[in-house]
């Protein structure tokens, strides 16, 4: 039986992100295939964000460089694991057992500010840490050409592999308590996410606002994430852009609502600069959202034919789109159906069994390959 370490620190209560997700997919694709697993924590790692029956070993320590490279590979060591999962970019660089590394993508190094030597730092660890680990997990071929390029990994060693879709994103109605939590209003146009640069919201914004006010009348634009910091900007946009009445931030939508979220919008919209993948997006498609993204970094090549994708550089584009979208009943049904179509491409047994298959093989583990 395969013994599994993975790093569990991102399963934190109150929280979600994709890489929680991805963790959690993975935990739950190794139980169901029988194999003994240990999550590793720290002390805001919470128990129930953990698939029954998994064990969650908190690891406390003055800060994150001791974790990582003290007391994990201690723990690894008197856990005799087989093989360990970081869901970073990093891992202890002393580990008892073979490492895999899963990088997302690198907007760690260089992202908001140029900081040269920052940059310099975070890139020669980064390419330490990726020299140094057995293999490595891309979400996309765009995240495995930047890895590639950037890190000067050997191709070989990256294994591109997509981020799970839990089975519970899926058409699911919407109660009409959920709809009046996060006061949604009977049609609406949604964003699930961080609000950070990147992510280009202040460009939906004012491609919002520069919809027909007719067509704004009848929506709410729904801006969903938990970002305190980077809100009040774009609070203060929509304000300026005269659409604060017709824009929403409900702030975190719970775990439990998220699927009749996605399945009651009139269009979900990525409009990113860049993605290593875009879950929400593919989450969206699976509840049987139409989805629009934009044409940079992963989304094309995630989204593919499930999704409309839009030039969001090029001037009134992302308008117009979100425009065909509200107005065109058949241009919706069609959308949803070809992105449910294409998020069955991201079901666990299409992806998190991907990593498990490639894990025992790093650890030496005879496997059969899952298609």
């Amino acid at each position: 039986m395969t013994r599994l370490a993975i790093d569990g620190r991102e399963l934190v209560a109150g929280a979600r992100t994709g890489i929680g997700r991805y963790v959690r997919e993975v935990v739950r694709a190794a139980a169901a295939r029988g194999w003994r697993c240990i999550v590793y924590g720290d002390t805001r790692t919470a128990s129930r964000e953990i698939p029954a029956g998994v064990p969650l070993t908190r690891l406390t320590t003055p800060g994150r460089r001791w974790w990582d490279q003290l007391a994990l590979p201690r723990a690894l060591a008197r856990d005799h694991a087989d093989v360990f999962l970081s869901p970073y970019y990093k891992a202890p660089l002393a580990a008892p057992c073979p490492v895999v590394l899963t990088i997302h993508d690198l907007y760690f190094i260089g992202y908001e500010a140029r900081r040269p030597l920052r940059d310099a730092a975070l890139t020669a660890a980064a390419r330490l840490y990726a020299r140094r680990a057995r293999a490595i997990v891309a979400d996309s071929e765009h995240t495995r050409r930047a890895v590639v390029a950037r890190l000067g990994v050997d191709p070989a060693k990256v294994a591109v592999i997509g981020v799970a879709v839990g089975a519970e994103f899926a058409p699911t109605p919407l109660s009409s308590a959920a709809r009046a939590r996060y006061d949604l209003g009977p049609r609406y146009v949604l964003y699930v996410g961080n609000f950070m640069p990147h992510k280009n919201v202040d460009g939906l914004l004012r491609a919002w606002a520069s919809l027909p006010a007719a067509l704004r009348a009848a929506h709410r634009l729904v801006l969903a994430g938990v970002d305190a910091a980077r809100r009040p900007p774009l609070e203060a946009l929509a304000g300026a852009l005269g659409v604060a009445s017709s824009v929403v931030f409900p702030g975190r939508i719970d775990d439990a609502d998220l699927p009749g979220v996605y399945s009651a919008c009139t269009a979900f919209v990525l409009p990113s600069h860049d993605e290593g993948f875009g879950l929400p997006a593919v989450e969206a498609m699976a509840c049987g959202a139409p989805v629009i993204v934009s044409d940079r970094g992963a989304l094309p090549e995630v989204a593919g034919p499930g999704a409309d994708v839009v030039d969001t550089h090029a001037e009134g584009a992302l308008a117009a789109a979100i425009a065909r979208v509200l107005l065109d009943r058949e241009r919706r049904e069609a959308l949803g159906r070809r992105g449910r179509a294409r998020a069955a491409d991201f079901a666990p047994a299409r992806t998190a069994a991907r990593v498990l298959d490639l894990l025992e093989s790093v650890a030496g583990v005879p496997v059969a390959v899952t298609p």
